[in-house]
This record gives C-alpha cells, sequence and structure tokens, in this order.
C-alpha cells in the first residue's frame, strides 16, 4: 500500500485539472464538482475536480487545431508516440495500479492485472493495428487505399476498467492521426487525469490529446452534441446510449461506436467439466464485483447437470472473499458506488418478489473498519417458465441468474430473447454435438468454450449483439473507426480516342488552333 499519514489514510492526489492544447489548466470559470471518493473506504476522499463546460469547447478547438497537423505525421512516427506512451505506462505501473485501486476499489491483483492488459492491448494495437491503418496498393490497377484521420475523436468512458478503455481508445485514435478529447467517467477523475499525465510525458503536439471532466449529463453531452467532433467512441449504459442517438439525430454522417454492456449470457450442458464450469462461472460472474460489460449474469443449465454444477456454484460463491483492495487474499471488491449498490439490493428484492429462489443472497453487506459500497455475491434460480425470464435487464452488480433448461434448443431459445449478447460460453466437450448445435444456433458478439465472458482478445473482432452495440467490432478494430478509407487510381496510359465511350465525338482534328486559352471568353 501506498505511503499514508498519520490518520492512516493516503494523501489527497493533486488535482491539475482539465488538460488542453498541451497544458493542464484549471477552470476559470467552475461549473461544477466531481468528488473522488475510494468506494472501499469513503475516508479516503482522492480529491474534488472542477469541472467547466467552456473546457469542452476550448479541447474541440484544441483537437481540432492538433489533428491537422497531426495527421500529416508519418504512421511510423505516430507508432513510435504510442510506443513512448506504452514504455511510461510499463514504467509507471505499480503507482498506476495503486490509484486503480484507490478509484476504483479494485484488489491489488486485479489492478495490476488491468495495467498489464493495458500493455497489452499497447502491443497489440502496435503490432497489428498499425498494418490495419497502412495504405494498400493494387499495382495491377495503379490503385490504392489509405486510411484517413477523422479529425476530431470525442471518447466518453466508463467507471469499469476505466484505465484499460483509455488507454486503447485514445492510442487508436492518435495512431490514426486523430486529434482527441477524452471525457472519463464522473467516477473516475484520478484515472483520466492519470492518462493526461502519461500523454504530457510522451511530448505530443499541441492539441493531439485533451482531458475535459465533469458528469456525463453536463460535459459529455456538451461534447458528444459539439459540432466540431468528427467521430464519436462512446462506452456505457444502454439507457444513456439511447438518449445519445436521439440527440445526434440531426446528425447521422458522424461515425459512432456504442458499446453498451449489458453483461454476457452462458450455458452449461450435461456433458460440461464440473471444475472449470463452476470456477469459469464464479470468475465471470463475479470478478470486478459483476460490473464488467461481459460480466456473466444469466446461465442456463441442463437439467441433466444442474445437481452436479448450481450447488457447487452457490457453496463456492458463498465463500468468496469480499474485502478491501489493499488487504491480502481479497478476490472481490466493492461496487464503484452507493447508487449502484442501491440498484442492485432493489433488483435482488424484486427477484424475490416475483417468485424466484434465492440461492445465494444477494445484499449489501457491512466491512469491518471500512465504509464502503460492499455487496455479498446474489445467485437467484429463476423461475422463468412462469413468464418472468428477466431477460430484458442488465442485473446490476454481482449477480447471477440461473436458469433450469432441458437442453440446448431451450437455451438458444431463451439466450437469442434477452436484450444484451455480447460474449456467451459455452461449457461442454469441444468436440461434441451440442457444441457445433449451439455455435449455430446462439446470436452473439463472441462465444467462448470452457471460458468465462470476461476472457477476449483483442486480435479478435467483436460485435456485440443486440442492445449491447451497434454491431460494430472493438478492440484493434478500433482502427477502422477512427479513420475512413479513401480510395484513388492514378492513370499512367496514353490517351487512345479509339476507346471511348458510345455517344461521344470526337475530332482529333479539332483544336484551339491558333487560340491561347487566355483568348477563349466565356459568357
Amino acid at each position: 500500500m501506498p505511503p499514508t499519514p498519520a490518520n492512516g489514510l493516503p494523501d489527497r492526489v493533486l488535482r491539475r485539472g482539465d488538460y488542453v492544447w498541451g497544458s493542464f489548466l484549471k477552470p476559470e470559470i467552475v461549473d461544477g464538482y466531481v468528488n473522488a471518493t475510494n468506494p472501499g473506504d469513503r475516508r479516503d476522499v482522492l480529491g474534488r475536480f472542477a469541472f467547466s463546460l467552456r473546457s469542452v469547447d476550448d479541447a474541440v478547438e484544441a483537437a481540432g487545431r492538433g489533428a491537422r497537423s497531426w495527421r500529416r505525421t508519418g504512421l511510423m512516427e505516430r507508432a513510435a508516440a504510442v510506443q513512448r506512451f506504452r514504455d511510461q505506462l510499463q514504467e509507471l505501473a505499480e503507482p498506476v495500479a495503486m490509484l486503480v485501486v484507490r478509484e476504483a476499489g479494485k484488489p491489488l491483483w486485479e489492478a495490476r492485472q488491468e495495467v498489464a492488459a493495458s500493455v497489452r492491448a499497447l502491443d497489440l494495437l502496435l503490432d497489428d493495428g498499425v498494418g490495419l491503418v497502412a495504405p494498400r496498393v493494387m499495382e495491377d490497377i495503379a490503385g490504392r487505399t489509405d486510411y484517413v484521420a477523422r479529425g476530431v475523436v470525442a471518447i466518453v468512458n466508463p467507471s469499469v476498467l476505466t484505465l484499460t478503455n483509455a488507454v486503447l481508445t485514445t492510442s487508436a485514435a492518435i495512431l490514426g492521426g486523430n486529434g482527441v478529447v477524452y471525457k472519463p467517467s464522473k467516477y473516475s477523475p484520478v484515472v483520466g487525469q492519470t492518462v493526461a499525465e502519461l500523454w504530457d510525458r510522451v511530448k505530443l503536439p499541441r492539441g493531439v490529446f485533451n482531458l475535459v471532466q465533469g458528469p456525463g449529463a453536463a460535459v459529455g453531452q456538451r461534447l458528444v452534441n459539439h459540432p466540431g467532433i468528427d467521430a464519436l467512441l462512446f462506452t456505457g449504459s444502454y439507457e444513456t446510449a439511447r438518449e445519445l442517438r436521439r440527440a445526434l439525430a440531426e446528425r447521422p454522417e458522424l461515425p459512432t461506436l456504442f458499446q453498451t454492456g449489458g453483461k454476457g449470457l452462458a450455458y452449461v450442458h450435461e456433458d460440461a467439466p464440473r471444475e472449470r464450469t463452476v470456477y469459469e462461472l464464479l470468475v465471470g460472474a463475479f470478478l470486478t464485483a459483476g460490473q464488467r460489460a461481459t460480466s456473466t449474469a444469466r446461465v442456463f443449465v441442463h437439467t441433466a447437470a444442474w445437481d452436479e454444477i448450481v450447488p457447487d456454484l452457490v457453496r463456492r460463491a458463498q465463500r468468496l472473499r469480499v474485502g478491501y483492495g489493499f488487504d491480502d487474499d481479497v478476490f472481490m471488491g466493492p461496487v464503484i458506488s452507493d447508487s449502484l449498490r442501491t440498484r442492485f439490493r432493489k433488483y435482488c428484492r424484486t427477484l424475490t418478489a416475483k417468485g424466484h429462489v434465492a440461492l445465494c443472497d444477494g445484499d449489501a453487506m457491512e466491512l469491518s473498519g471500512r465504509r464502503g459500497h460492499y455487496c455479498a455475491p446474489g445467485i437467484y434460480d429463476v423461475r422463468w417458465r412462469g413468464g418472468l425470464p428477466f431477460l430484458n435487464e442488465e442485473p446490476p452488480g454481482p449477480l447471477l441468474l440461473v436458469y433450469r433448461v432441458n437442453g440446448p434448443d431451450e437455451a438458444i431459445d431463451l439466450h437469442n430473447r434477452a436484450m444484451y449478447r455480447p460474449v456467451t460460453s459455452v461449457f461442454a466437450k469441444p468436440d461434441g454435438a451440442a457444441v457445433a448445435e449451439l455455435r449455430e444456433g446462439l446470436r452473439t458478439g463472441a462465444l467462448n468454450v470452457n471460458r468465462s465472458t470476461v476472457g477476449a482478445s483483442l486480435r479478435l473482432p467483436t460485435a456485440p449483439q443486440g442492445r449491447a452495440g451497434t454491431g460494430i467490432a472493438g478492440g484493434i478494430e478500433l482502427m477502422r473507426v477512427v479513420t475512413a478509407p479513401r480510395a484513388g487510381i492514378v492513370e499512367t496510359r496514353a490517351f487512345d480516342a479509339a476507346h471511348l465511350v458510345p455517344g461521344i465525338e470526337w475530332d482529333e482534328d479539332s483544336t484551339m488552333g491558333e487560340l491561347g486559352a487566355a483568348d477563349v471568353h466565356v459568357e
């Protein structure tokens, strides 16, 4: 744990303001504040961050100026800048991980994993992403395709995996030659500032990277509706995305990527490997307190596997260690806010009120010596045959809904009725007939066999289905969103009038004669 003063809590973080035109600036006109507080112990106040709507205008204008010069910078030079950013993150991995613990509440081991995953994401972007936007040359037709920068890319990020999201999206946009205006979640201003500090160390040209702090309802709305942006990358709730799409109805030409999660699903077949299945379901459902966009929220269990899988899953979920991020041997920390914990408790009460059965009661919990937003994991047997399958909403927090089904057909039907389908796990013999049937029938953005829904590779394009996204792939495929292909053909052959299309009279002897271009007068 980082050094602490006499009261036993870490020091506050230096609030440096927004980052605009290559400098940290505190707003002259303050429209409000966002407070960064450790969700694992609310006594640990990281700081109070001022925000200003005027900063959005300044940041967009700066990004526009920066983009005009940055897009003319060579691809390899842009890649070198991303490499420097990657090296800075690697060098500062431990202090960055500690800030993630304090701001997100997750255990230190998981925060370290997030930093490592962010570094790996940059490696993949540099290894494979560069090739996605390199010029394509077709010598047989003297043609080529160049991938040109969009211009100003606005990035609005969530409070979960905020470091990885920020690292990937800002790096992809900058590698593509764009100017960036990045707005972190109101729950993660410290990580947002940290990302800005890392880019500041890279010494980019002024205006290429910009940061604005503040809540989505004020600063976020101002940014996404700004006429100066040329592309939008949004990760957050479906409800917010719906409102954004309504607001952007007058700009249908604006390239947008909405990733709205909604959580993943799973199916357990009768021949599923027990220990592997239980472990992957536990990790998928409850890692990061079930807050990831791909966390497992619903699992359909074959009736022949129920008695072997479900009791073991419940028993092990009840033994998961929930605790403070800097304590040893903690699996799960708190949820990000008290409002999310309230939603979690309300959802659990609604389940039981509707006749579904609590196998493992989900509820708020207290941790001795800490004032945090802790929750006990919940598992509920959904009696879906009664007509209330709970397939439309995203279960908040560490919740797993379990459905008893008679086989793949019922699982496929329920699965494809779910509103959100970003990723699905199937637990079965990999070479069995059931897997082939499920691959054919399940409509999902990604299909993992005997792996949890939170396992993914950025090299593999994933386009979430249903309300989980707009069907556009993320990962390193972001390079396709932050750039636009521009094709062109160069004609090198001499002009031959014998090959004219019909209907054109072409007299080779008909010239301007002795008249020069300057002598021709056009009325």
